[in-house]
């Protein structure tokens, strides 16, 4: 968006939610959630499958909704409910593993790359409390 005098807003640039590296790890993520949704079996279409849809939603939405709020303390209330939704997920994973949903190796890798986005969240929290505080800049 340009301002009244032609120049870039700033502002809008550089906070753009697209352009926010968690945001893009935890949407590639979900892309890959709703791949393996699509190999679960009939039975689960009324459980498992819509249980999964709304955690990796439930993800991305609350990363989204933390970055579009100014207050720190917003922004890590919704980090949390963000990490907390990640781990219904490799809860859900687990459940594909214990039943035989999807290629072994492949849910697998999804359960480390959720708690590598557990971790990712983890330190951004931690990155938004330092700043607070004054301690980083």
């Amino acid at each position: 968006m340009v301002s009244g005098w032609g120049v870039p807003d700033m502002e809008e640039t550089r906070f753009k939610l697209d352009d926010f590296g968690l945001y893009q790890r935890a949407r590639e993520f979900r892309k890959k959630i709703y791949r393996l949704i699509k190999q679960l079996p009939r039975e689960e279409r009324y459980c498992l499958d819509p249980q999964m849809r709304r955690a990796c939603v439930s993800i991305t939405n609350n990363i989204a909704e933390g970055h579009g709020r100014w207050a720190c303390k917003e922004t890590i209330h919704y980090c949390r409910i963000a990490r907390g939704s990640t781990a219904e997920i490799i809860d859900d994973l687990n459940v594909c593993i214990d039943e035989g949903y999807g290629e072994p190796d492949c849910v697998a890798a999804l359960k480390d790359e959720a708690y590598e986005l557990i971790h990712r969240v983890n330190s951004y929290v931690a990155y938004r409390r330092r700043t607070q505080q004054g301690t980083e800049r």
